[in-house]
């Protein structure tokens, strides 16, 4: 009942943008429909007024700690692609892609963030470069390896100014 929009396309949508974000749908619409329908969107609970407001803390609470909870388990997506920290491990549809020691130390430390943008300088870290701008090579060259058009980046993304940012999410194995 939102305007231009239903909760259900809205969180269609910001699922569909690779962008991996906690929902709770708080909603007046509380037959079994409209809640298997808002579920099967794929946002992670459902909440229909009138609520308890600790109800609400308690639900948030869990969805976060879910998230915590995937955050660690060390597999990473994006894409075709998996991202094996405990391994430094990138595969593309079950294929090992070869990476340098370089591009395995960037997206270290870009999946520790996930969704995050990283600055430049945090990427850089011990390198020789103090501008960081071996950074950007690096970047150039992992791209060539994640995106369908490193050109137009889906998964490793420029923050004009600021740095970068990996659009990833934990998995289960």
């Amino acid at each position: 009942m939102l305007p231009g929009e239903d909760g259900r396309q809205f969180a269609t949508r910001l699922l569909g943008s690779g962008r991996q974000v906690p929902i709770l749908m708080l909603t007046a619409l509380g037959d079994a429909d409209d809640r298997i329908s808002g579920l099967e969107t794929g946002v992670d609970d459902y909440l229909t007024k009138p609520f308890e407001p600790k109800e609400l803390l308690l639900r948030i609470r869990s969805i976060l700690r879910r998230g915590a909870r995937q955050r660690t388990s060390g597999i990473l997506t994006f894409g075709e692609f998996r991202f094996d920290r405990n391994t430094n491990r990138l595969t593309c549809n079950s294929t090992l892609v070869r990476l340098t020691s370089g591009e395995a130390q960037l997206l270290q430390t870009l999946t520790a963030r996930p969704g995050e943008t990283v600055s430049r300088d945090a990427l850089a870290g011990d390198t020789a470069d103090p501008s960081g701008r071996a950074i950007d090579v690096q970047v150039t060259r992992l791209r060539r390896k994640l995106e369908n058009d490193p050109r137009q980046p889906e998964h490793l993304q420029t923050v004009r100014g600021e740095g970068y940012v990996l659009w990833a999410t934990a998995a289960d194995e």
